[in-house]
């Protein structure tokens, strides 16, 4: 099995990274009045990625007994190390977008992923504002993994380090970067947009390390200067309390099946994307999207 020699230095060096650039960016909004960070959504984001902790904790002891498990039919193993984590890691980058992916097109996955998108900031700890039940089914996305030979430790591994990637992208700051870099990676102007409440912007940019998958299937958009971002949802809930960010789309979809006539409508409530009704009178992202493009006229990735 490869082995990383430097893997806990690794992962020490980014956490540590991560938390002397969120310090450096609240002392730069501060110190040039940018507003960046507002304190009571700065203490939910900690409040959430406190629960999001505890409950990873809660369930590492079955997600491995789950992926060692899997482990046991393993397909095929790759020998050469530097092949292995390259795989690995790329593979891992995809199912976490097969992931993402889900979290916004099936309403039942929307209520758990929607925590992390419902701040009307953008700063390094709106990474922290976890998809705090993400944990109860991320373990069978990257069952995959395993069966291509993967170690469970390591298929831990590389989740907590592109996940750290996918942190150090939550920035409103102007990062220079080539222009290759930008084709192939995720960069802070690609994840400003995802987590844009305006409507060419809904649903884009998946990625967490790779911005090759949604340029591959279609849910790429360039952050246009001329549409600037407005964060958070649609809809902003009313009441922003933690409790309340957790379960809110919860109500709502549960009120929603409850109204709704027949069981096959109950049901399509929760695998349809978030905005689809029996009636007609909510729209999902993409019909706005559509009614959008056919008033507006625009061409950058929709």
């Amino acid at each position: 099995m490869p082995r990383l020699d430097v893997r806990n230095e690794a992962v020490v060096v980014l956490v540590g990274l991560l938390v002397l650039l969120t310090l450096v960016e609240m002392w730069l909004s501060y110190r040039e009045n940018r507003h960046y960070y507002e304190k009571r959504d700065t203490l939910t984001n900690i409040y959430l990625t406190t629960l999001a902790f505890f409950l990873n904790l809660a369930v590492n002891g079955s997600a491995f007994f789950i992926l060692s498990f899997a482990y046991q039919y393993r397909l095929f193993h790759i020998s050469n190390v530097v092949v292995y984590w390259f795989v690995l890691v790329v593979t891992q980058d995809f199912l976490y977008w097969v992931l993402h992916y889900t979290g916004h097109y099936c309403r039942m996955f929307w209520a758990m992923h929607v925590t992390h998108h419902s701040s009307e900031h953008f700063n390094f700890t709106t990474g922290f504002r976890s998809t705090v039940f993400e944990p109860l089914y991320r373990t069978f996305f990257y069952l995959p993994l395993t069966l291509m030979g993967f170690t469970p430790l390591d298929v831990l591994y590389a989740y907590l380090v592109t996940q750290l990637y996918g942190n150090l992208v939550h920035t409103q700051y102007q990062i220079p970067l080539p222009k290759w870099y930008a084709l192939i990676f995720v960069t802070p102007s690609h994840h400003r947009v995802h987590h844009a409440s305006n409507i060419p912007y809904l649903d884009k940019n998946m990625g967490m390390v790779l911005i090759l998958w949604d340029r591959m299937f279609g849910t790429f958009y360039e952050e246009d200067p001329a549409e600037p971002v407005k964060y958070g949802l649609t809809h902003q809930p009313e009441d922003t309390g933690p409790v309340n960010i957790l379960f809110h789309e919860w109500k709502a979809l549960l009120h929603d099946v409850k109204h709704a006539p027949g069981i096959s409508n109950k049901i399509k409530y929760f695998i349809k994307p978030p905005g689809w009704s029996h009636d007609g009178s909510t729209q999902t992202a993409r019909a706005m999207q559509r009614e959008y493009k056919a008033m507006h006229g625009y061409e950058n990735g929709v």
